[in-house]
């Protein structure tokens, strides 16, 4: 699993920083996580085949993390795609685009297929056979949901030295998936333990946008292998963040402490702040694996 940082700015425009959006790549199929003004440019600019999006996560409706959907969605079809997009998202989102569509006399030649976020603790939202989407409440002026992507454990793999010639095709699969089998014919046991090798581990991204502060946040990112989280503010603006329902980066260390993920990454700074490097700063005072979310990086989710 990887990750593409698109845009990690806040709401008030910024020269270098672009609004939220995220892209995860999955073997070849990408999942797009907020999708602010202008990511179909940052995707471009990113080299990124948008042929392999299939899915796409909207936190919340706020317009830096959706205002740059409609055109995303308007480029598709000018493309002429027909392959169907999975959108997950809150109440409203689906009655926003429809409006807009209709407004523009627009009819998507692909399906669209809307999920509803409900903004339920640990709600499994999308499981398919590479990966599971799960939802993580947050706490904000709107109904804000984060997201736990899952990429799961790959097949055992086969240890084919192991296996007697003219082994039986049938055999490899139930193998593959942890299962012991019997031949029929010989009654010879084969034990997936001793023939095959545990497959690639399972990589957990926990992606935290717009919130306040909320310990509950941890027993459902525990043990991510990469957790990105806002921080808008410094600590020493800890009654605004409250105010404004967003986090410190302080704030946001403790919960990837809490939670003990691997790697922090931190974005959504206030435009107040020229400078980076406080916010770093202060999450090192609680968590020390931590960086800036940089845009354009790509990070290896390990």
């Amino acid at each position: 699993m990887k990750l593409t940082v698109l845009g990690v700015g806040s709401a008030s425009p910024q020269v270098d920083k672009n609004p939220s959006a995220f892209l995860l790549s999955i073997d070849n199929e990408y999942i797009l996580i907020d999708c602010g003004e202008g990511t179909q440019y940052r995707l471009l600019e990113n080299s990124i085949k948008v042929s392999r999006i299939k899915t796409i996560c909207i936190s919340h409706l706020h317009g830096d993390h959706y205002f740059g959907l409609i055109g995303l969605l308007s480029s598709f079809n000018l493309k002429g795609r027909r392959e169907s997009i999975t959108l997950i998202g809150p109440k409203g989102l689906l009655e926003i685009l429809d409006i807009q569509f209709a407004a523009a006399n627009t009819t998507l030649n692909y399906k669209l297929n809307f999920i509803l976020n409900r903004n339920t603790e640990g709600e499994v939202l999308l499981d398919r056979s590479r990966f599971k989407i799960e939802s993580i409440p947050l706490v904000h002026r709107v109904q804000s949901t984060g997201f736990l992507v899952t990429e799961k454990e790959g097949d055992r793999h086969i240890q084919a030295h192991k296996l007697p010639e003219n082994f039986p095709i049938p055999f490899y699969n139930k193998l593959k998936d942890g299962k012991d089998v019997i031949d029929p014919l010989t009654k010879v046991a084969y034990k997936a333990a001793e023939l095959t090798k545990r497959g690639t581990p399972k990589k957990v991204f926990a992606y935290c946008s717009d919130t306040a502060y909320y310990p509950e946040i941890v027993p459902i990112a525990k043990g991510a292998n990469l957790m990105y989280h806002e921080a808008t503010f410094l600590n020493d603006l800890e009654e605004r963040a409250e105010m404004t329902q967003h986090s410190t980066a302080l704030q946001a260390a403790r919960i990837a402490k809490a939670s003990e993920v691997k790697k922090l990454l931190l974005g959504h700074l206030s435009s107040r702040y020229k400078s980076s490097d406080e916010h770093i700063s202060e999450a090192k005072e609680s968590f020390e694996n931590v960086e800036m979310a940089i845009e354009g990086a790509v990070y290896d989710i390990i």
